[in-house]
């Protein structure tokens, strides 16, 4: 089974100038034309065009949605160790560290505290508690 590594750029979005090209819709082939023709040298199989939504922020707490046209293209792996991460534009974000909590002493015996402020009930107490009379 072939496995394969995707590309995704922005398709162009205005024409390029160039002698002999006269309309607008000319000069934009020309210049989706420049885009495919470099990839493909490149060893990428265009595959399509896409129209995405993007999710943008306006103003302080407004979004809007823009819809961007992309080019997808592909290329056949070798094998898997040609498998390479991505290379993304963003820095990394990374994890923050994990502090260990103190250790927990378990040796130490469970206290209960006095039924009354600073008085342990004896027995002649806990029998009057008892018989009301």
């Amino acid at each position: 089974m072939s496995r394969y590594e995707y590309k995704v750029v922005p398709a162009p979005q205005k024409g390029q100038k160039t002698k002999g090209v006269k309309t607008p819709e000319g000069r934009f082939a020309l210049s989706v034309e420049a885009v495919l023709n470099e990839l493909a040298a490149s060893g990428w199989e265009y595959l399509r065009a896409e129209l995405l939504p993007s999710e943008e922020r306006t103003g302080l707490t407004g979004s809007a949605t823009h819809w961007r046209n992309v080019l997808v293209f592909r290329r056949a792996l070798e094998d898997d160790s040609a498998v390479v991460a991505p290379v993304m534009d963003t820095p990394a974000v990374t994890a923050p560290a994990v502090v260990a909590a103190p250790p927990v002493n378990v040796e130490e015996p469970v206290r209960t505290p006095p039924l009354v402020s600073g008085v342990e009930p004896t027995a002649e107490r806990q029998e009057s508690e008892r018989d009301p009379t």
